[in-house]
């Protein structure tokens, strides 16, 4: 195989970008099976008797009673309701696991370790690479028999791994994990996680059972055709949750509304009760034609700026796309350009826009109100 690195602009430099045949990868995903090495992931290891209740406190999910091998996402926001900062969570064996973009990993360990105060919990920098296979086929005896399990968990659980149980030994937080990923009927997405230094051998286990390796590349084009954003791509510096869709309770989002106080929640309350985002996140079509547009690149309707384009891959079937934040209610059939250095035009996928007649709660009780007193 040629591996072909990610491009030095990308936010996965460093990661493989493809090994050659990035649309028969993508295929094999939708089809088969292949593995992404995703070890480019910052992976932070929770410890101690409050690390849950903690957690709970300063973040925008709903984790004091997480269960043990459960997964979730999960958001810290600032003081205006802004995202900061989104991971992926596990709680498993006494341990939170949580995996972030690499570009966040120091700051949100940081963070973290900032607020710990008199709480028993203890943010250490974990060694652990993430792995995500994709595909039908992971189900297969083969595969379950390469990854060591009987059957996949659930959606949003995860389980125990080892590649040899004398690895285990050596490792406090055990030898990794295996979760499962919400994902689209007939599809499947696991994220294995394991110790940076048992990743090529996992890779190599893997491939023997014969799941095809795949890069990045692969791995954005399904993300974006999901309407999965990505935070510092897909997000900027004014976004709030309710925008980047990242709204409902473990298994089904990053932020529960449905829990007490942290940073940020008076917006989050606010825009659910009382009105809509001032944006909204969206999948793009674009002119394949030219060169390609780049992430921030504006958006533009009638040379008026209306959205910010986040992260533009080619997918094996609906072409070059992209996911957009734009302005709340543009119509799907706006005629759009983008600006930038690669001007090209760009067309809303109407599938991909929110609801419109979604109400906030509290707008339609005052509503309620208002027609009971005429």
């Amino acid at each position: 195989m040629s591996a072909v690195p990610a491009p030095d602009s990308s936010p996965d430099a460093g990661a493989i970008w493809h090994y050659g045949d990035p649309l028969g990868e993508q295929r094999s995903a939708t089809l088969d099976a292949v593995v992404v090495d995703r070890s480019n992931r910052a992976v932070i290891a929770l410890t101690g008797a409050d690390r849950r209740s903690w957690l709970h406190s300063i973040s925008t999910q709903h984790v004091s009673e997480l269960p043990d091998g459960t997964s979730t996402e999960n958001l810290s926001l600032d003081g205006q309701g802004r995202v900061e900062d989104h991971w992926v969570q596990t709680e498993l064996d006494g341990v939170t696991y949580l995996d972030t973009e690499n570009s966040r990993g120091d700051a949100l360990l940081t963070y973290l370790r900032k607020m710990v105060f008199w709480a028993d919990v203890a943010p250490e920098a974990a060694d652990l690479a993430v792995l995500s296979l994709l595909g039908p086929r992971l189900a297969d005896p083969a595969v379950l028999a390469a990854l060591g399990v009987n059957k996949l968990p659930a959606e949003s659980a995860a389980v125990p791994v080892s590649l040899d149980p004398r690895v285990a030994a050596l490792l406090p937080a055990g030898a990794g994990f295996l979760r499962r990923m919400p994902s689209e009927p007939g599809q499947l997405e696991l994220d294995l996680v394991v110790p940076r230094a048992a990743a090529a051998d996992w890779l190599a286990r893997l491939e023997s059972a014969g799941i095809r390796r795949a890069g990045v590349w692969a791995y954005e084009a399904h993300r974006v055709a999901g309407q999965r954003p990505r935070l510092g791509v897909d997000t900027d510096e004014r976004t709030i949750p309710h925008e980047a869709g990242w709204i409902g309770g473990p298994g089904q989002g990053a932020v529960h509304l449905d829990k007490g106080c942290y940073r940020g929640q008076e917006t989050v309350a606010r825009v659910h009760n009382l009105g809509k985002p001032p944006r909204m996140l969206v999948l793009v079509h674009l002119d394949g034609s030219g060169e390609r547009p780049v992430t921030g690149d504006p958006l533009l309707a009638g040379g008026r700026v209306v959205g910010r384009l986040g992260t533009v891959v080619d997918h094996v079937d609906l072409g070059p796309i992209a996911l957009a934040l734009v302005k709340r209610g543009i119509p799907a059939d706006t005629a759009l350009t983008t600006g930038g250095e690669h001007p090209v035009a760009a067309e809303i996928d109407p599938d991909s826009l929110p609801p419109s007649d979604a109400v906030g709660a509290g707008r339609l009780a005052v509503e309620r109100l208002r027609r009971g007193a005429v």
